[in-house]
């Protein structure tokens, strides 16, 4: 069983890979593998609206979406994570989720686990967060609780760091969605 984590930022090794690499720490302390995939320095181009996606099922831009909607789909669960951008994720991650959204029809991510992770330098997270929980409600997908929204504070690179309560409430996510999906596919 595999989860991937998805850091949406475009900043390497900022706040966003942080929390998503301590949610997969968790997820890989109770036996399930696990893999960082970071947006920053991949090319995700927005969907262009085409449709030629529904005879294929295959998009025809020529980027690194497929190569990263082939890992989600292998994966058992799911991790998308955001910084805040002016109240919403971020380009990168808007992207991908419209691509994986636009041109399926046989719905590869139903029943899988999965759940958002969201930086904030101060405000927009409750938006963010539930812009990436539609993508798990509309894909079929079962997102497990914690103590609170997986939500975290911090501009500069470490500063979540400091956000010991939005840490906590990470770790215990990565540990709910490694319980949730070993009891999915037991």
């Amino acid at each position: 069983m595999k989860i991937v984590g998805i850091a949406g930022s475009p900043r390497v090794g900022g706040n966003t890979e942080a929390l998503t690499s301590i949610a997969l720490d968790e997820i890989c302390k109770e036996g399930l593998e696990t893999e960082l995939i970071s947006l920053a320095e991949k090319k995700i181009d927005p969907c262009d609206g085409c449709g030629s996606c529904r005879k294929t099922q295959k998009c025809h831009i020529k980027d690194d979406f497929e190569t990263i909607y082939a890992k989600m789909v292998d994966a058992c669960g799911i991790i998308l994570a955001t910084p805040v951008y002016y109240g919403a994720a971020t380009p990168q991650m808007a992207a991908l989720i419209s691509r994986c959204y636009a041109h399926r029809q046989n719905r590869p991510f139903e029943n899988k686990v999965g759940g958002p992770i969201v930086v904030a330098r101060r405000a927009g997270q409750n938006f963010t967060f539930a812009q990436l929980m539609f993508f798990f409600m509309i894909q079929g997908m079962i997102v497990p609780g914690s103590t609170y929204w997986n939500v975290a504070f911090g501009r500069e690179k470490g500063e979540v760091m400091n956000d010991e309560e939005g840490l906590r409430i990470v770790r215990n996510f990565g540990r709910k969605l490694a319980w949730l999906a070993k009891k999915l596919n037991s």
